[in-house]
């Protein structure tokens, strides 16, 4: 009786920056020349890895924005220069937008600060004597000498 062997398969997860595709397969991918991607490349909208030997390697990341400068052309009408700066754009909006976010977290940060400060006052406030009535409390009892005529 033979015995019946079951594959199993291994799925492998890869950082979608990690460079994986070589040049003609990311052309493919994108629906491009891969003179184009030179071309971009050259323009700098685009920065594939390279292999020790120098090899362009593109990653599902350079794949998904070489589809968005395809559809920036031909949908949207932009010429390069106009992809440009529609792409430096979003990478300053994404940078603000970080530094909005740790602004956020250092906000939400003192607030919990102020909280505990505030109640660590009010406990000190409780327990204190005013000066005043501690002083009052400490003289002698004055004594009335007769006056003289």
């Amino acid at each position: 009786m033979a015995t019946r062997r079951t594959r199993t398969t291994t799925r492998v997860e890869v950082a979608s920056d990690r460079g994986v595709f070589m040049i003609s397969v990311a052309a493919e991918l994108a629906d491009m020349h891969p003179q184009t991607l030179r071309m971009y490349e050259q323009r700098g909208l685009i920065e594939p890895k390279r292999s020790p030997k120098g090899t362009r390697l593109f990653s599902h990341q350079d794949v998904e924005r070489l589809r968005r400068i395809q559809q920036m052309t031909v949908e949207l009408g932009l010429n390069l220069a106009g992809v440009e700066r529609v792409l430096a754009l979003e990478e300053q909006l994404e940078r603000t937008q970080r530094k909005v976010d740790a602004l956020e977290r250092r906000r939400t940060q003192l607030e919990a600060d102020i909280t505990r400060l505030e109640a660590v006052r009010r406990e000190v406030r409780a327990e204190l004597i005013p000066y005043k009535q501690f002083a009052d409390a400490l003289k002698p009892p004055s004594v009335t000498t007769p006056a003289t005529d």
